[in-house]
């Protein structure tokens, strides 16, 4: 009796436990989906961040995840066989899905006023192939979702940006719901936010966690949001993202122009 009583005790911690580490990209594994997904790491360390692949030279994510050298990692939600990456290393195409980017390379948005938003460009140092998948803009004429549509988040962040636990080895997809925003769910102090420009989502059990910043929000499977909560030692239930439709005549401007 004893020893079923025991079972079942680690089964309930096993239950809690993980529960308790419910984050964001704790739902679903992402599978095929997000094939466009970019991790981005400070050189010197320090950041963690997802961006999205808009085509074979340029990434978007949040100002907030580089401003300084970074690290790039493309494909990294692709399944290349293990003679496929031998050969693409041997043929030097591997080191086309790891580059590091320099702040010339990084076009934050800025007002008329000279406010700077969390939301950025990066221009890659060299053309991906075409066969890399890519993200879709919405329309020019697009809106942001509407309060209580569904969107879709995903990411792989730790719990704290301390953790001695590594990042799960797939990428994780979750749904959450678009509602409105408080007056504390904004972007870091630094960058300017208001109605027309942020938006946020919250779902009982997904957060947003170190790491989960930059990664796209899926919308009608087209880019719609950014993710902008930065959280470092606790996750955020409430997440923040900025409005694409907003930014959407900035982003082919700048690639246009760069």
């Amino acid at each position: 009796m004893m020893k079923l009583a025991l079972v079942l005790v680690l089964i309930l911690a096993g239950v809690a436990s993980g529960s308790i580490e419910k984050r964001l990209t704790g739902s679903v594994d992402c599978k095929k989906n997000r094939q466009y997904h970019v991790q981005i790491e400070g050189a010197q360390g320090g950041k963690s961040c997802g961006g999205s692949l808009l085509n074979t030279r340029w990434v978007i994510t949040a100002s907030h995840c580089a401003e300084q050298i970074v690290k790039l990692k493309l494909g990294v939600n692709i399944d290349v066989s293990f003679l496929k990456k031998v050969w693409s290393s041997i043929k030097g195409s591997s080191k086309k899905l790891e580059q590091t980017i320099t702040t010339n390379q990084q076009f934050t948005y800025k007002d008329e006023e000279g406010h700077a938003h969390d939301i950025m460009l990066i221009k890659l140092n060299e053309d991906m192939s075409g066969s890399l998948p890519t993200i879709k803009l919405p329309s020019a004429e697009c809106s942001k979702p509407e309060q209580g549509e569904m969107v879709e988040v995903g990411g792989w962040g730790s719990k704290k940006a301390a953790s001695t636990k590594a990042k799960p080895s797939k990428l994780r997809c979750a749904s959450t719901k678009m509602i409105a925003c408080d007056e504390n769910d904004k972007p870091d102090a630094k960058y300017f936010s208001d109605d027309s420009t942020t938006m946020c989502a919250f779902e009982p059990g997904v957060e947003a966690c170190y790491g989960d910043g930059g990664s796209a929000v899926e919308y009608n499977n087209v880019l719609h949001g950014i993710i902008v909560s930065n959280p470092v030692d606790k996750c955020a239930n409430r997440i923040v993202m900025l409005n694409i439709c907003h930014y959407r005549q900035w982003i082919e401007e700048t690639m246009l122009k760069n």
